[in-house]
């Protein structure tokens, strides 16, 4: 799938993966086709959720010799692609190099959905398929107003099905993960607390 850069993208500009390899870590931008493109920018929501899932899937990777890593890595999906998932999760025989482009796929790939079409677009079929391609066997999606969960495990022909959808309650048997524990309600409840805390006003 080829993904057209839009001519609005404050980012946009030419450049090869090695180049956007070695850009400074506070640079912004994902490597598509060619050109860096804007990225989507997470809010407090956003990064809630990611948080939360490093916690669970933090401890249930290193009980079994792996890693769990946040954004900002750099994955070198393909020859013309460069992605940063918003979290990942190595399993020994999978394990990334300590610096620079990783270009081993990791056993899960994490996006946080947004609301904008292009965000959405971009994690929900460009990603989707990259991923796929890239050798990712799990890809999980979470969308976080009404919050969601979906599994999606890759299939002999390099494509994501869609192994298991959650919203709700403690989920005990998470395709690919197993002896992990997930309590989507735990979660809900932290960002509950975030909503609630939006609309105090400020008692200092």
């Amino acid at each position: 799938m080829r993904a057209v850069p839009q001519a609005s993208d404050p980012l946009l500009r030419r450049m090869t993966l090695d180049e956007w390899a070695r850009l400074p870590d506070d640079e912004p931008g994902e490597f598509v086709d060619g050109w860096l493109v804007e990225e989507e920018v997470p809010d407090f929501v956003h990064e809630a959720i990611v948080a939360w899932l490093l916690e669970k899937l933090g401890k249930w990777s290193r009980e079994r010799g792996g890693i769990a890593g946040a954004s900002d890595a750099k994955f070198a999906v393909a020859s013309n692609r460069g992605r940063k998932p918003d979290a990942t999760v190595f399993l020994p025989g999978r394990m990334p190099p300590a610096r620079g482009l990783v270009r081993v796929a990791p056993e899960i790939a994490i996006e946080i959905v947004s609301d904008r079409p292009r965000d959405r677009r971009r994690d929900r079929l460009e990603k989707s398929a990259e991923y796929g391609a890239f050798g990712i066997p799990s890809y999980w999606i979470v969308e976080p107003e009404p919050l969601r969960l979906e599994i999606h495990r890759r299939n002999s022909s390099g494509s994501y099905e869609l192994a298991r959808t959650v919203d709700a309650g403690v989920i005990r048997d998470v395709p690919g993960c197993p002896d992990l524990v997930l309590d989507l309600d735990e979660l809900r409840a932290s960002l509950a607390r975030l909503a609630h805390d939006d609309s105090e006003p400020d008692k200092r």
